[in-house]
């Protein structure tokens, strides 16, 4: 009896805990839709007809082989579905749209990727805020460079070459943010990342970690982490949104 007694607590324990992030999550979402309803007026008028369209359609095609009334909640549930997708690509847009151009937006953006990849961001910068990034994944090494092309050139070098000795034969990529001839936007950061080719496999990608872990920092000016520093909240709803 008495070992049983602090597994109900426990148990008791997590299930408040549960309950605790639940309600944060719904309450970040709360927060996160009230801020794009403010500057998104065309949130509400394609969230309601994605819910009104989607359910009239499948009434529609219910009333067809007189199955209207089975297939009008199915209906909903699928609108409200649509709604809610509608509602987490508009807040994502509006927020690639605030990191555009801003120090450490890169970095922000890496920070949010999904998957096995192994980021190290600021291993290299300037006191202009011009900064490397350091990504390991299955396609090899990449290294995400942000601010002036001009300025970025030389420290993009100088990483892949002390990269080089290290990783052999391993691909090293290079990727430069901004809108021009051969970079990458910002919003379109992960896409392009995860596009490139599986060239190696998780313990080559544990081994390289482990040997580049070995190479210092430059020690250049803090980056920030994120572009937008008052707008923890609005990040931390995307994270909810992807886990939906």
């Amino acid at each position: 009896m008495a070992a049983g007694k602090p597994d109900k607590e426990a148990k008791a324990a997590a299930k408040a805990a549960r309950k605790a992030q639940s309600k944060e999550r719904r309450q970040q979402i709360w927060q996160a839709f009230q801020m794009q309803r403010k500057e998104d007026k065309l949130l509400l008028p394609l969230m309601i007809g994605a819910v009104v369209v989607t359910t009239l359609l499948l009434f529609g095609i219910g009333f067809i082989f007189g199955v209207q009334w089975f297939l009008l909640p199915l209906g909903l549930l699928l609108g409200l579905l649509f709604a809610f997708i509608i509602f987490g690509r508009r807040v994502q847009k509006s927020v690639y749209g605030k990191a555009e151009g801003q120090a450490g937006a890169a970095a922000w953006v890496l920070d949010n990727l999904q998957g096995k990849w192994r980021v190290s961001n600021g291993i290299a910068a300037t006191t202009q805020l011009d900064a490397v990034h350091r990504v390991i994944g299955l396609p090899g090494v990449i290294f995400v460079a942000e601010g002036s092309p001009q300025r970025l050139r030389s420290l993009l070098a100088q990483e892949k070459k002390r990269t080089a000795r290290i990783v052999g034969d391993t691909p090293i990529y290079d990727v430069v943010i901004g809108n021009e001839e051969g970079q990458v936007p910002l919003k379109e950061l992960q896409r392009y990342l995860t596009k490139l080719p599986r060239n190696i496999d998780t313990k080559r990608m544990d081994l390289i970690e482990g040997r580049l872990s070995a190479l210092s920092s430059r020690g250049g000016p803090a980056m920030p982490k994120g572009p937008m520093p008052g707008n923890a909240k609005m990040r931390g709803m995307q994270r909810t949104i992807r886990r939906r």
